[in-house]
């Protein structure tokens, strides 16, 4: 290890953080930071146990003089978004995330940088190592395969855990508490093709959407990114009067991520080459301009190509198109209880031509109202309906409902303003925590979710924020001094 980030402070939970970022760890692909941990728990002769879904706890008796308070659990994820620049080389199965500091910040070099939520993770290492921490009992819990259905959550059975109060380490904003999240469901197309002699008199060409920042579908929902898929079809759509033939279209990875990134291949009749280089030369500039605040970075390639093995059938060419430009994407709906906070939305995530001869979309919907969330998943359900699609819909999870009479919320925020002389914003989060999911299996629990400063995070521009580490450290450790006695 490179040590890069030794110089940091809290010195403890940068040391673990850099020793994460050496474990690869892709949601379903758990075990080699589950083993990390539950030796790391041996090593500190610490009571250690796993479920059968793969989710660890580590339990620490309480420092002397503590033992009346309440059990608190400190719980974060295991698995990282796992998403890198194309012109990157990387492997997410073996290889480390070299992470570096630049000004404020730690990022990774074309790649996530995992601190969703490995900085979650090295907190709760750092609490368990130090023998300096004031503490009640404490049980750490880190669940496996969050980004990718929160299975790890799902699968937790009753009696697992004993704590009844949990501090939830997975939130980006330092100097926001957050006591609620919206649930998710994930909508799956499949439009089925067949394939085409390529024509001839006919020329290659393919369209490059780049350089947009992408991020996390729900909590940058709002922000006015460009959608890579949505750009890239728009150009296809206007493009119907030249009548060229798709032959591919490789847009989005994640279901959880804004595409940054959309790739088509078609062929087009060769007379028709200026007329369709000077509308797409026309198209990109509006484009750009539209986006020039929000992504100033956006780059538009087109260019000639070698020609494909096939062409799509006309009619499947004709429902992509049609449905990807009707599919609806962004917000839906603001909350009208909590000023500035989304409701409701829907990502269209991805779109991959297969070699089975079907085209696969991923969709995710998110809503703080379950039946908005069911009614967005319905409506773009009914548009790939429209289009000949097979559609079916992910089992979903619930929402949290915030409390604000919780006694684990006003220990929070008394902490908070003391240490900083300042009042946290309180507010729920447009994005999917594992809270929900708790409360199903122990609904007594008490629960609040903090964190250090994460922007861009389900992208390569994924960065954490160093000084809101120290605050997020510091509060963290002052709450613990001040859980309520059991």
């Amino acid at each position: 290890m490179n040590n890069i980030l030794s110089s940091l402070e809290p010195k403890l939970i940068w040391k673990y953080f850099e020793e994460i970022c050496q474990v690869p760890r892709p949601s379903k692909k758990e075990e080699r930071i589950s083993k990390y941990l539950m030796d790391f728990a041996a090593e500190l002769k610490l009571e250690a146990r796993q479920d059968k879904a793969g989710n660890v706890l580590i339990c620490k008796p309480a420092t002397s003089g503590r033992e009346s308070l309440k059990t608190v659990i400190l719980q974060s994820h295991m698995d990282m978004v796992c998403e890198k620049n194309k012109d990157v080389e990387h492997n997410f199965d073996t290889d480390p995330i070299i992470p570096y500091i630049d000004g404020e910040w730690v990022k990774a070099r074309g790649t996530t940088l995992g601190a969703d939520d490995g900085i979650g993770i090295a907190a709760q290492m750092a609490i368990l190592a130090s023998n300096k921490i004031e503490h009640g009992p404490i049980e750490c819990l880190f669940t496996v395969d969050e980004e990718t259905g929160l299975t790890g959550a799902e699968a937790l059975e009753p009696g697992f855990m004993k704590g009844q109060i949990l501090l939830n380490l997975d939130s980006e904003d330092e100097g926001e508490l957050f006591i609620g999240c919206a649930g998710g469901i994930d909508t799956v197309a499949t439009l089925k093709f067949k394939r085409r002699v390529v024509p001839i008199n006919h020329t290659a060409y393919s369209i490059a959407i780049t350089g947009l920042k992408g991020g996390h579908s729900g909590d940058e929902i709002h922000k006015g990114y460009g959608n890579a898929n949505k750009i890239a079809n728009r150009f296809l759509w206007e493009s119907r009067k030249f009548k060229f033939r798709l032959s591919g279209f490789d847009g989005g990875n994640l279901r959880n991520a804004i595409p940054r990134e959309a790739f088509v291949s078609f062929m087009l009749p060769s007379k028709n080459e200026t007329a369709f280089l000077d509308m797409t030369k026309k198209l990109a500039k509006d484009i750009k301009a539209e986006l020039s605040i929000n992504e100033p970075d956006l780059k538009i390639t087109i260019e000639k190509t070698s020609s494909p093995s096939y062409i799509i059938n006309k009619s499947a060419q004709k429902d992509l198109i049609n449905a990807l430009y009707s599919c609806p994407h962004g917000v839906i709906a603001m909350s009208a209880s909590m000023p500035g906070m989304v409701e409701t939305s829907t990502n269209l995530a991805s779109v991959k031509f297969k070699d089975n001869s079907e085209i696969i979309i991923t969709t995710s919907q998110r809503s703080d109202r379950d039946s908005a969330k069911r009614d967005i998943a319905n409506m773009v359900q009914a548009v790939f309906k429209m289009a000949g699609c097979e559609v079916v819909h992910g089992d979903g999870y619930p929402g949290w409902a915030p409390n604000p009479d919780s006694d684990i919320l006003r220990a929070s925020v008394a902490s908070y303003k003391k240490l900083f002389n300042t009042e946290p914003v309180v507010r729920s989060i447009h994005a999917g925590l594992e809270c929900g999911l708790f409360l199903e299996k122990y609904p007594f629990m008490d629960m609040v979710s903090f964190g250090p400063t994460l922007r861009s995070v389900h992208s390569p521009d994924e960065k954490i924020n160093i000084p809101t580490v120290i605050k997020f450290w510091d509060l963290l450790l002052d709450i613990l001094k001040n859980i309520p006695k059991a």
